[in-house]
């Protein structure tokens, strides 16, 4: 080889390399976290005849598709999931570990990101993500583009959106259950003018509500995937201002998704997303639980809707993410809330291994064993709420007693009851008495809100809480499939069928972003999207 040939090897060996070392360096011009509460994949399975070719396909044939993630502890709901999500740690550092709290002294139940201190904008409601202890996602993207970059969120509800959101962003917005519209805090600066005159004019939903009428999309035929569902009746919903719960209820069917991308395109038209010199982010929420007047009926025509619209709903959302942005300059995130939520009803006659646990009168016994043990004129237990016993610690104080021995001598008696599997307590957490079995009770409490005694109940067991408003829970230990996808800026299509942890997710998109985890963040990112990033770009 004569050295002409081989200089020009050499320059374009040094060409591709300065090429392939660009690419690799480039981040996102945008990232989209699609979240959708109460997702499940195997109804995506089930479903997927149904869908076209670019909503849930593409998502599972053009991206870096993850089989499941899996939460590590349990109880999950839509706060604990969201928090989880964006923190990249777990309710026990993250302090979300659940929807709310309960304040003994006042006797009420809260939302656990109520906050008098900031006004509600277009809804009486107060609510701040202070609660929340750790950064999130849009947190770190603020910190390191020193507030150039714009993060928003958008859910049906103000946990999903404020835990998506963090701290620092520019904005957060949920539909509000009373008006129908939508809603922030005054904890962020502003409302976007396109905002105000969504929720003013005619494309708001008061003003388009009583035009929405919930009706099978395919033919009745179509929707073949459960061989138990005995009516062959077309469903029809109709929603007005004048009813009781209407917009809460509308929260629950396709309906709040379309709302969802109505203002989403609005933040891409106006926004300026993509265009600035540091990536924005901005975390969409979507619904495909049950329809709330359904939720006793687990196999229906209505959850096949609400999938076959979510995937037109995703195919929308993403085509226009590429023609405002493109989808080579975006990364999106797609996963689920890890959880699914429905109410158990059994034909009579049938006969399945349960029974009942009553919390009220479990608090009642344990009270009257304390007294007997330390003394009759002390209650030395506050109450129980989200199968949690909470002991009267000032009492406990006052009488100068060890906290440790009163809440082991309580966890002994509780174990005795029928339908208990375990109970552990708060100080064996807090000093590390713990093991594999009682470390979904560690991950999913935080010592500053965790109850003395924390009970786990056999499945198949119902909690009444001898409430006649209240409806009977029943036990369920079932994990719910939820898929995480990783699409567009280079990625190549890659199935993964090993299970991941929901933790893993945010450190994974800070490390495409190139930006610090979140601060409570103890978790590597994916090694797939590592080593995927690299092979894009050669």
């Amino acid at each position: 080889m004569d050295k002409k040939v081989r200089k020009i090897l050499s320059s374009l060996i040094a060409i591709l390399a300065a090429t392939n070392l660009e690419a690799q360096q480039q981040a996102p011009k945008l990232v989209v976290c699609i979240t959708v509460d109460q997702l499940r994949g195997d109804y995506i399975e089930y479903f997927y005849n149904t869908f076209g070719e670019r909503g849930f396909k593409r998502l599972m044939n053009d991206g870096v598709m993850y089989k499941n993630i899996r939460f590590e502890f349990s109880n999950i709901d839509e706060a604990s999931a969201f928090a989880t999500l964006f923190t990249g740690s777990n309710p026990c550092f993250s302090g979300i570990t659940g929807n709310k709290k309960y304040d003994f002294e006042n006797e009420r139940e809260l939302p656990i990101l109520n906050d008098p201190a900031y006004l509600g904008n277009y809804t009486r409601d107060n609510y701040s993500p202070n609660a929340l202890i750790s950064s999130t996602i849009g947190d770190e993207l603020k910190i390191a583009s020193k507030g150039r970059s714009d993060v928003y969120a958008i859910a049906p509800n103000p946990q999903s959106a404020l835990l998506s959101a963090g701290h620092a962003a520019d904005g957060a917005f949920w539909i509000d259950n009373e008006n129908g519209k939508w809603a922030t805090t005054t904890y962020f600066k502003g409302v976007p003018w396109y905002v105000d005159r969504y929720n003013s004019g005619n494309e708001s939903l008061s003003a388009r509500l009583s035009q929405m009428v919930w009706t099978p999309s395919l033919p009745i035929e179509r929707y073949n995937a459960f061989p138990y569902v005995l009516d062959d009746v077309p469903f029809r919903y109709t929603f007005s201002e004048n009813e009781r719960y209407c917009y809460e209820n509308l929260k629950t069917t396709p309906f709040v998704n379309k709302e969802i991308n109505r203002l989403a395109m609005q933040f891409l038209e106006y926004g300026g997303f993509g265009t600035r010199s540091c990536p924005d982010m901005l975390s969409v929420t979507y619904y495909a639980g049950n329809y709330r007047g359904n939720m006793n009926k687990e196999y229906t025509r209505e959850i096949q809707d609400t999938y076959y619209q979510l995937d037109q709903d995703i195919e929308k959302l993403l085509d226009t993410i590429d023609k405002k942005v493109g989808l080579d300059k975006t990364l999106v995130v797609f996963t689920g809330s890890g959880y699914y939520r429905s109410e158990e009803e059994y034909a009579d006659g049938l006969h399945v291994n349960r029974g009942e646990f009553h919390p009220k009168r479990c608090v009642a016994l344990l009270n009257m064993y304390l007294m007997a043990l330390y003394g009759q004129q002390t209650q030395w237990v506050s109450g129980y709420y989200n199968q949690q016993i909470f002991l009267n610690r000032k009492a406990i104080d006052d009488a100068k007693l060890d906290l440790a021995v009163i809440q082991q001598k309580a966890a002994d008696f509780v174990q005795e009851f029928s339908g208990v599997q375990a109970v552990t307590t708060g100080h064996a957490l807090l000093t590390g008495d713990w093991n594999e079995g009682t470390a979904s009770f560690r991950y999913g409490t935080h010592h500053l809100r965790r109850g003395d005694l924390i009970i786990e109940l056999q499945p198949g067991w119902q909690i009444n809480n001898d409430n006649p408003q209240e409806k009977v829970k029943v036990v369920r230990h079932n994990a719910t499939i939820t898929p995480l996808i990783f699409l567009g800026n280079g990625l190549k299509p890659e199935r993964i069928y090993r299970e991941v942890k929901a933790t893993e997710v945010a450190p994974s998109i800070t490390y495409i972003l190139r930006i610090r985890p979140p601060n409570a963040s103890q978790t590597m990112p994916l090694q797939e999207l590592m080593t995927n990033s690299m092979v894009s770009s050669k």
